[in-house]
């Protein structure tokens, strides 16, 4: 008997294998199988695979034969991510939060350590607080797409949901660009972007952060296309006007704040990445308007290429993101 199974590069497999358990897409009773460089992830729902993109081949891989999963212990299937070797857990209740890592220790999900999460995203940095219920280290490397970064949870923020599209962006790069990361974190769009031959400034006020990119830059080997500013993107880049062909702008509640700033470093023609959280009944006006009334007055024309909903990011909110060409005539 056949099974559906997503089909993907072996490099994208961790990517992939994440975007579909978001989605509750996967067939935990089927193993993964690795071929001729792809790797093929059982799906329970072939129809819900291809709607979110992914490309399904019919397969017969092996039913599993190893420890019970999580759900087979608890009795329910339960929800977390996985992060390197840390599984990130988001549950209000502690003795339930400290039931489902039990049971991921006791299962076949590969991890050193299970935190649950402990307060939303604050402070200027944008890390949390974490309650830490197996292990002692909070410190991983992420592998996506084909590039790994070091980082450490309770000193980064870093979310692994976003993998496809950070590569849907990066993708889009070309050799010999010149792209600005202005909230640029550990380097998950600056390392990819820099990999397809982009020069790449990447800024970020949090110093820790700041460290781990240039590790990283270091670990994918293109530490001679990174160049990393600490310090508020407003401040550090004077010395850059004029110069960007692609600006990514990562700080969803803020990040029309700093538009000022992506005009000035944005050259002749520029496209702008916005991430803006949003709600429903106009997701995109808002980001679309601050964007022309920053740009339109320095002389810009603008065109909107893309509007995208990333995520659900609240009842009634979206994350979302605007990719913007602004070109002087």
């Amino acid at each position: 008997m056949t099974t559906p199974c997503v089909r993907a590069p072996v490099r994208e497999g961790e990517a992939t294998r994440a975007a579909l358990a978001e989605r509750d897409l996967l067939d935990g009773d089927r193993e993964i199988e690795v071929e001729d460089g792809e790797i093929f992830v059982p799906v329970v729902d072939a129809a819900a695979a291809r709607d979110a993109g992914h490309e399904v081949a019919e397969r017969e891989p092996a039913e599993r034969d190893g420890p019970t999963p999580p759900a087979e212990v608890l009795g329910f299937e339960p929800s977390y991510e996985r992060l390197g070797d840390i599984v990130i857990l988001d549950e209000d209740d502690p003795e339930r939060a400290r039931r489902i890592a039990d049971a991921i220790v006791e299962s076949d999900v590969p991890c050193e350590t299970v935190v649950n999460r402990a307060s939303k995203v604050a402070g200027e940095y944008r890390v949390r607080e974490w309650d830490v219920l197996h292990g002692d280290d909070t410190e991983t490397v992420h592998r996506e797409y084909g590039h790994e970064f070091a980082l450490d949870v309770a000193e980064v923020y870093f979310s692994p949901r976003l993998a496809t599209e950070r590569h849907r962006v990066t993708e889009q790069i070309e050799a010999g660009e010149r792209v600005v990361d202005m909230f640029a974190g550990v380097g998950p769009f600056a390392v990819p972007a820099a990999a397809r031959g982009a020069e790449v400034l990447a800024c970020d006020v949090n110093p820790a952060a700041i460290d781990y990119l240039r590790e990283n830059a270091e670990r994918n080997g293109v530490a001679d296309r990174v160049t990393a500013l600490e310090g508020d993107v407003r401040e550090t880049t004077a010395d850059y006007d004029g110069w960007a062909d692609r600006v990514v702008m990562n700080l969803p509640h803020t990040a029309d704040e700093f538009l000022d700033t992506a005009v000035r470093l944005a050259g002749d023609d520029c496209v702008l990445h916005l991430y803006d959280i949003a709600h429903e009944d106009d997701p995109f006006g808002p980001g679309e308007r601050a964007i022309r009334e920053a740009a339109e007055p320095a002389g810009y024309e603008v065109e909107v290429l893309t509007r995208r909903e990333v995520r659900s990011y609240a009842p009634h909110e979206e994350n979302v993101c605007l990719d913007v060409r602004i070109r002087r005539p």
